[in-house]
Order: C-alpha cells, then sequence, then structure tokens
C-alpha cells in the first residue's frame, strides 16, 4: 500500500535519472571505450565515489521505504519532520523539471561529458546552451532536486545526507574547474570570470573574445 505518492513519484525519477546516467556511460563505453570516468582513474576521484555512491543509493531507498511505510512504523530517524502536501507535490514537479532539465544538459555535452575527472585527458569546452549561462548545470540541477527532496520528506536523515550530497557536488565542481584550467588555460579562467558557477551571473548567453581564441 503507498502511504506517500509524492515519495513514490520521486522515487521513480530519481531512479529514472541515475538509470539513464548508467546508461549514457555504458552506450559512450560502446562508443568509445571510455564510460564517461563512471569510475575515475584518479584515485581522490575513486574514494569520493565510495562515499557518494552509497549517498545516492540512500537518497533513492529512502524515499521508497517511506512511500510504501506508514509513519508510525518508521525509526525516528526516518520520520519527517514536517508535513506540507502542497510543498510536496511542488518538490515532486521540481524533481521532475529536474531530470528533464539535466537530459538537455547531457545532449548538449555529448561525447564530452564526464561524471569525473581523468587528468590525461582533454574534452571539448562546451560553452553553449546551458553552459553559456553557468559552468556548472548539471550539478546546480542535481543540487536543485536534492533540496527539493529535503524539503520533500525532511527527515533527520535525509537533511544529513542531502547536506553531504550538497557539499559533495560544491567540491567536485572547483576540483573539475582546477582541471579544467590546466587544459584549457586562458579561455577557460575568462569564461569563468564571465559566467556564474551554479547560478547565472547575468542574462546574457556568454560569448567568447576574439582575443580569447
Amino acid at each position: 500500500m503507498v502511504h506517500s505518492l509524492p515519495d513514490l513519484l520521486a522515487a521513480i525519477l530519481i531512479t529514472a535519472y541515475w538509470a539513464r546516467a548508467l546508461r549514457l556511460a555504458y552506450k559512450m563505453r560502446k562508443q568509445t571505450g571510455i564510460a564517461a570516468n563512471w569510475t575515475p582513474p584518479e584515485a581522490l576521484g575513486r574514494r569520493l565515489r565510495m562515499i557518494w555512491r552509497p549517498l545516492v543509493l540512500f537518497w533513492i531507498v529512502h524515499l521508497f521505504i517511506n512511500a510504501f511505510t506508514g509513519e508510525s512504523h518508521l525509526p525516528r530517524l526516518f520520520k519527517p519532520l514536517a508535513h506540507n502536501a502542497i510543498l510536496a507535490w511542488t518538490c515532486v514537479i521540481i524533481i521532475a523539471a529536474g531530470v528533464a532539465a539535466t537530459l538537455v544538459c547531457w545532449k548538449r555535452m555529448g561525447k564530452s561529458w564526464r561524471m569525473g575527472i581523468n587528468p590525461d585527458e582533454k574534452t571539448q569546452l562546451i560553452i553553449t546552451g546551458p553552459y553559456a549561462y553557468i559552468r556548472h548545470p548539471i550539478y546546480a540541477i542535481q543540487s536543485l532536486m536534492i533540496l527539493a527532496t529535503m524539503a520533500l520528506l525532511p527527515s533527520p536523515l535525509m537533511l544529513a545526507a542531502g547536506i553531504l550530497m550538497l557539499a559533495f557536488l560544491q567540491w567536485e565542481a572547483r576540483r573539475e574547474e582546477k582541471y579544467l584550467v590546466v587544459h584549457h588555460g586562458n579561455s577557460y579562467v575568462e569564461y569563468c570570470q564571465r559566467t556564474g558557477g551554479f547560478l547565472p551571473r547575468s542574462i546574457r548567453a556568454y560569448s567568447p573574445r576574439l582575443n580569447s581564441l
């Protein structure tokens, strides 16, 4: 019996999100022999995945557990601290929009899409579409989805996991920027100066200056 339809729909959407990411990595491996750095070659990246993957699994499983379990039967750490039906459905809509927006970003990145850092690999710098406004649209969207989940299911464990995931995304974004500066030099530095990281710095789309090409 479903006890929370918003939790169930959110769980399905987030599962579909990560299933699509897995499929993209598998497809890229068949085409290029590289699985989009699903497991990064760098040691730090592999260690971080040992933390990130259980958090993502918990993100999904917690929603499914709460969707099918009456609140009176839940452990205290799984029980939401607040309830609001309008807010819950708004969060589901935000998560669904996040999945759709991420599909746009993945398509825009094409063969340059990666899920981790390979210090020896140089991919094309994508600065069009959503990337003309912010440097990390996928991380920004994922952060919004995490925040929506925390508002939808504000249990002590979900709040703790959400904070950890948000911190991870911020850290990973900074690590990627250092890697991209090494490979793309001044063109990426100029791009960083004129675009926001997770939020737009301007309503005007980024366009490289001629002297930076």
